[in-house]
């Protein structure tokens, strides 16, 4: 098989069947999370629960007091990456594109340069990301193979996308297959790894928040 058959195969067959299996990956999981229930609280809820599930939505997304200052790598770099990897994937023009087919819906793109700088920055807030975590003892102990695997997901699909976008390490054609399939290879695995919290974060946020709301304390 030569290059532009391995790209079309990618951005085809390939594309198609990771898309099912993602969604249906995904579905799944979501189905186990809900199926699970909940018991009926009978307990009367105080007066300061009522959206006290979306208030934690967005108070667990920033660092808890304190711990900026005695983990600075761990959410600095953690913000460095999300966002950088959020303006990759949503603005980059051909992205936009690619949705634009897959759903029929479309945005103003970010500059290729801007993208690039954020692909870029991402990918080195990886890297330190790892090596903080293999250079701490405790977290070094608390890693399993299931951390490193979500680690490499996400990096292969932006060390990848980087290289094809400037054409570097093999021939353009190859190296955007090579994109391509890491994507694809994200897709298959993100609903059966820990990557899945890109969905149940925000479901777990609320689902504290609320129940702690009920409660009156703070979660």
């Amino acid at each position: 098989m030569n290059h532009l058959d391995l790209l079309t195969f990618a951005r085809g067959d390939a594309l198609n069947w990771a898309l099912i299996l993602f969604a249906a990956g995904v579905v799944l999981r979501l189905f186990e999370i809900f199926g699970l229930g909940r018991k009926a609280d009978l307990a009367k809820p105080r007066t300061n629960s009522p959206g006290s599930g979306w208030r934690t939505v967005f108070t667990r997304s920033l660092p808890p007091q304190g711990l900026l200052n005695r983990e600075p790598v761990t959410y600095v770099g953690g913000y460095v990456f999300h966002l950088g990897l959020f303006a990759t994937i949503l603005f980059f023009a051909p992205h936009i594109e690619f949705f634009d087919d897959l759903f029929g819906i479309s945005w103003p793109n970010l500059p290729s340069a801007l993208v690039d700088a954020s692909a870029v920055a991402a990918i080195v807030a990886l890297c330190v990301l790892l090596a903080h975590r293999i250079t701490n003892p405790v977290k070094r102990m608390l890693s399993g193979f299931g951390d490193y695997l979500a680690w490499a997901l996400t990096l292969l699909p932006l060390l990848t996308g980087y290289l094809s976008f400037h054409h570097l390490l093999f021939e353009y054609t190859l190296m955007l297959s090579l994109h391509l399939f890491s994507v694809e290879l994200l897709l298959v695995l993100l609903p059966f790894t820990k990557l899945f919290h890109t969905f149940s974060v925000f479901i777990s946020r609320w689902y504290n928040g609320d129940i702690f709301g009920r409660k009156g304390t703070a979660s």
